[in-house]
């Protein structure tokens, strides 16, 4: 997920009439299925008989970020998902227990598990970052996606939390500039930590760091609790090379490789597919993404 400060760039050009028609399917209430990219929302197969295999494949409800949580869930259940990695504007973080009710409640009418949160930041103050590690377990949440500051008082008290808690942290990489640029920025800062203090691999900021997100889940390994599945693509205007989010599948980013070596790592969180672009009219777009992670899962095989 991308800072609210940080640039984007209009990220490709889709066919038009491939976008209407599918967007014209989602309306009408369908989801993904196995076979075709779009089938009844009844048809979608259980767990067991999931395109995506063993995989926990959900959303960074981010990608919906145009709608309001009851919407946002509704498109999620259309596109045949059952699992969110929660925006903070989807999932308001608090602690009352009221607000843990009502949160639940309405996660729990859609059928969409909340395993993952964030993005977050994190300093050395222990009562925001208590608050957010309690919000975590009261609402079942796995892991928290992290931008924690670079600093030794800040991970000596996550530490203590995710002991704690046992809630882990994962943290994200935010692209070029940011604090947690290179595949090496992580690693430093998690060596010798606790071992729930891990990565939230960004295949798609990697990209843009010119970092290979194959390499980076190898890299991170066991350490990795997250993924934002991402795409990226280099292109050349006018001389320059530039980066473009692209429609997963249609970028640089090896969608196969990356979930091959998560495979061979039996890695069990979700896989969180994330788009930056047309956050107004993302479905049909996202059905495209969708199609392209179910064929990587089939190739694996």
């Amino acid at each position: 997920m991308s800072e609210s400060s940080m640039q984007r760039k209009p990220g490709f050009s889709t066919d038009l009439s491939r976008r209407s028609f599918l967007a014209s399917g989602v309306a009408a209430g369908v989801a993904i299925g196995s076979q075709g990219l779009l089938a009844p929302a009844t048809a979608f197969p259980a767990d067991k008989d999931s395109p995506y295999a063993e995989f926990k494949m959900g959303i960074q409800s981010y990608s919906l970020r145009g709608f309001d949580t009851p919407t946002a869930l509704k498109h999620t259940q259309q596109l045949g998902l059952k699992f969110w990695e929660a925006y903070p504007r989807h999932v308001p973080l608090g602690t009352l227990p009221a607000h843990i009710a009502k949160q639940k409640a309405i996660l729990a009418k859609s059928g969409i598990k909340l395993t993952a949160y964030g993005v977050l930041g994190f300093d050395a103050n222990e009562a925001k970052t208590r608050q957010a590690f309690d919000f975590a377990r009261k609402m079942g949440i796995d892991s928290l996606s992290a931008n924690p500051k670079k600093d030794k008082a800040t991970f000596d008290l996550l530490d203590r939390m995710v002991e704690e808690y046992k809630v882990a942290i994962a943290i994200h990489n935010h692209g070029p500039r940011a604090l947690y640029d290179k595949i090496s920025d992580v690693e430093t800062m998690v060596k010798d930590r606790h071992p729930l203090i891990g990565a939230c691999v960004d295949t798609g900021h990697f990209l843009r760091s010119d970092e290979d997100p194959v390499e980076a889940i190898q890299r991170l390994g066991k350490r990795v609790f997250g993924v934002h599945l991402k795409d990226v693509k280099t292109v050349t205007v006018g001389g320059k090379k530039k980066k473009q989010f692209k429609i997963v599948g249609e970028g640089d980013l090896d969608v196969a490789g990356c979930l091959k070596v998560l495979r061979k790592l039996k890695y069990k969180r979700v896989v969180a597919l994330e788009y930056e672009e047309n956050p107004k009219n993302p479905l049909s777009d996202l059905a495209v993404c969708l199609k392209s992670v179910r064929a990587a899962v089939k190739s694996l095989a």
